[in-house]
């Protein structure tokens, strides 16, 4: 299979990935996350500990990871919209809390608007910036709240 585009020339921004240490226990960076991101305007449909799944399942010895399913519903309504329903398969937003080591935790994001803008899902280009602009607002707001 052939990417549209050439995976090593894209950075960071491109995707919308931010990252942000806590120096705190697993289960307490799961409770800040959760509230700093209610607090900017997002709820959330779905969380899972794959790792909880995966150490069951298939005995992976995994460290905690846990998953935020992020969902603003004003704009999930407007993305649908402009994507004529495509993007919904990328939803949620997630946010993933990721045990370093103990006592560390790692957040990391990416922004599924972005990435559905490169892989050409917008059927509205206007209204897809539009969101992309509004979603990094509201990321950034959480990512600074997040390392205060």
């Amino acid at each position: 299979m052939t990417l549209p585009f050439d995976p090593d020339d894209l950075d960071g921004d491109d995707f919308g990935e931010k990252r942000a240490t806590l120096e705190m226990d697993h289960e307490a960076a799961i409770e800040h996350v959760r509230e700093v991101c209610s607090d900017v305007g997002f709820g959330f449909p779905v969380e899972f500990s794959p790792s909880e799944m995966l150490n069951e399942k298939v005995d992976a010895g995994r460290d905690p990871y846990y998953v935020l399913g992020a969902c603003n519903p004003a704009v999930a309504d407007r993305a649908l919209d402009a994507t004529d329903g495509r993007i919904g398969s990328l939803f949620p937003c997630n946010m993933v809390i990721e045990q370093v080591e103990p006592g560390t935790q790692v957040v990391h994001h990416v922004s599924i608007m972005k990435i559905a803008r490169l892989l050409g899902l917008p059927s509205d280009d206007e209204e897809m910036d539009a969101i992309v602009a509004d979603t990094g607002e509201m990321v950034e707001e959480v990512f600074d709240r997040l390392e205060d």
